[in-house]
């Protein structure tokens, strides 16, 4: 409860605020913040494993191809590494999934089609 206040404190209020369906997450105290605070509550369904697939297999490739290759010193040093693999992750790697298009190439180009253009 309180790293969801200090969150929200930090960062400010997002829009929505997705969940899977754990007991930390669904409790009253959890949900009263939320709605305090104004914020939409997403939770996965549960069972639905799919919801979850895409992110855990980001993370699967974070964890064996940058932070179980290296000893970091301190977090300043973890933090410079991963935002060079996110980096390279988003921007130079052709993903399957995304018909081995680079996520950068398949966001921008979802916002070039979606913003209108200010004449």
């Amino acid at each position: 409860m309180k790293a969801l206040q200090e969150a929200l404190a930090k960062f400010g209020r997002p829009e929505i605020f997705n969940t899977d369906q754990g007991s930390q997450f669904s409790s009253d105290d959890w949900i009263k913040v939320l709605v305090v605070a104004c914020v939409a509550i997403g939770m996965n369904h549960n069972g639905r494993r799919i919801d979850n697939a895409f992110i855990e297999r980001l993370w699967r490739c974070v964890r064996y191809e940058e932070v179980y290759q290296h000893a970091y010193s301190n977090g300043t040093e973890a933090r410079t590494a991963l935002t060079r693999y996110f980096s390279s992750y988003n921007a130079r790697r052709s993903h399957h999934a995304l018909e081995y298009r680079r996520p950068d190439d398949v966001y921008f180009e979802s916002l070039a089609n979606s913003t209108p253009i200010a004449a």
